[in-house]
């Protein structure tokens, strides 16, 4: 999930930032009138914190930033204070969860709380829904040009086939990579055993030679000049691509989906957490979350948001009424020997493809 937040402009990020010094600024933002927001650049539009703080008086400190692992050492020495409300990825907050730096919802505080899909709930990261509320998901997905493309793509396995050869690009992820290998074989993403790891890497190595590029960023660029066919992307390069070329073909691989959860939590000693629960509820209005789903391009996981979701975006933002939660399975965390086989195999592959 933490490649897929560039979605968006310079210039939004400036925005928002002039709304963040807004917040810190005047004698509006006293102990009633703030909301210390950390997460990701670029991930509201900035009318969506304008109409917030017009309607509640509470000014919004945008604070940002760039890796989950930075936000949970900050928030580490901040012992769960600082910051009123955070929306980071599901595996980091496991972490925090574990650490005791996140305090427990009170629900009834959030109207609005019904809306939440469930198929978005109760996720490894959480699964008592006791601290956390979803803000975007993202599914791993194949996007292939069928104008270029001979083989009808139904799944990862799908890949592997001789006419791809030196035409698929891939991201940078290398646990949604080798994830992919993974359930080709039949395996878990998160499997333990290291000889299925190691199996994963020698199919990855018969990849190689269909592997044209392997790029983190605007990845959806090559697919929609023409330098690859097909592309295993984040979710918001998917809209993107598609919102480009309709013609696109979107993918969920047959051998089962991968998601990711960002969510938001309140850190435990939060200086304003009624602020957060205002805020946490006011998005979660379904026509306020259909505009946040517009403009980060990531799955929306507001159920009764999908009807305010434009006709344009719709098909990819919304999951296909025929997934449910069984044929999805989420990459979490895996134990340290589990991770440096994946390291290992990962290092091989990219050798192999010449990056």
């Amino acid at each position: 999930m933490r490649k897929m937040k560039k979605i968006l402009s310079a210039a939004l990020a400036a925005l928002l930032l002039v709304g963040a010094l807004a917040g810190c600024s005047g004698s509006s933002a006293g102990e009633n009138g703030e909301l210390v927001l950390y997460t990701w650049e670029n991930m509201f539009p900035q009318e969506v914190l304008d109409a917030f703080t017009e309607e509640t008086g509470i000014q919004v400190t945008y604070s940002n930033f760039d890796t989950d692992e930075t936000m949970l050492a900050r928030l580490e020495t901040a012992k769960g204070g600082d910051y009123d409300l955070v929306i980071a990825d599901d595996y980091i907050i496991e972490t925090a969860i574990q650490q005791g730096l996140v305090q427990e919802l009170d629900t009834s505080k959030l109207e609005n709380y019904g809306s939440i899909n469930p198929v978005y709930q109760g996720q490894f990261f959480d699964p008592e829904d006791k601290y956390t509320v979803p803000y975007g998901a993202g599914v791993q997905t194949i996007v292939y040009d069928p104008s270029v493309v001979d083989v009808d793509i139904q799944g990862y396995a799908d890949l592997w086939d001789a006419s791809l050869e030196d035409n698929v690009g891939i991201i940078g992820s290398f646990r949604v990579i080798n994830g992919m290998a993974l359930k080709v074989l039949g395996e878990s993403y998160n499997t333990e055993d290291l000889a299925a790891i190691d199996a994963a890497g020698e199919k990855l190595l018969e990849l190689a030679p269909n592997i044209r590029l392997i790029k983190d960023d605007n990845t959806q660029d090559d697919l929609l000049s023409g330098e690859v066919g097909a592309a295993v992307l984040y979710t918001s390069q998917v809209t993107l691509a598609k919102m480009a070329n309709p013609d696109l073909e979107v993918v969920f691989p047959q051998e089962g989906i991968g998601f990711g959860i960002m969510a938001q939590f309140i850190p435990v000693n939060a200086p304003h957490a009624e602020n957060a629960y205002k805020f946490i509820d006011y998005i979660l209005q379904p026509e306020v979350a259909a505009q946040c789903f517009e403009y980060i391009g990531y799955y929306c996981t507001n159920l009764d948001a999908e009807q305010y979701i434009s006709e344009e975006y719709r098909d990819f933002l919304t999951l296909p009424e025929d997934i449910g939660s069984g044929s999805m399975e989420m990459i979490g965390n895996v134990s340290a020997e589990a991770l440096e086989e994946h390291q290992k195999v990962w290092t091989e592959f990219k050798a192999a493809c010449g990056a």
